[in-house]
């Protein structure tokens, strides 16, 4: 059954879904956020869209996938501390711009949250899309 009212606030909901949800990823290190709420927010957006839509999952790549790559991803910024000897999940920072007036920051642990992001994302859209799938 459509609902043109779902569908229209899926237009105006979903890229601010998103775009907080990339807030939320990139703040998470040093503040409240990170991988895990950021990718329950946008998990949220993709399935207002499958809801709204009653469409197909956009299957470019599947949940799975999704799901392989956050652990590689997760689990590669814990290994890079070991080859440099030091502890598994020891964070490692890079300053852009000069160590002592440095534009950014960019470490592990941003690399650990997208992986977190990536694994949250599949899981949950893997559960929607069964749910979607079972309601047909």
């Amino acid at each position: 059954m459509r609902s043109p009212i779902l569908e229209t606030s899926c237009r105006f909901l979903m890229p601010i879904l998103f775009l907080f949800s990339f807030f939320l990823l990139l703040r998470g290190h040093n503040e409240p956020g990170g991988g895990f709420i950021a990718g329950l927010v946008a998990s949220g957006a993709y399935s207002l869209f499958l809801l709204s839509y009653q469409a197909r999952p956009l299957a470019a790549i599947s949940e799975i996938h999704l799901l392989g790559i956050g652990l590689l991803v997760a689990t590669g910024s814990g290994l890079l501390s070991l080859f440099q000897g030091k502890n598994f999940m020891t964070g490692h920072w890079m300053h852009l711009g000069g160590a002592t007036d440095s534009v950014a920051h960019f470490g592990t642990p941003v690399i650990f949250d997208i992986g977190v992001f990536l694994v949250v994302l599949g899981m949950v859209s893997l559960v929607v899309r069964t749910f979607v799938d079972l309601k047909e």
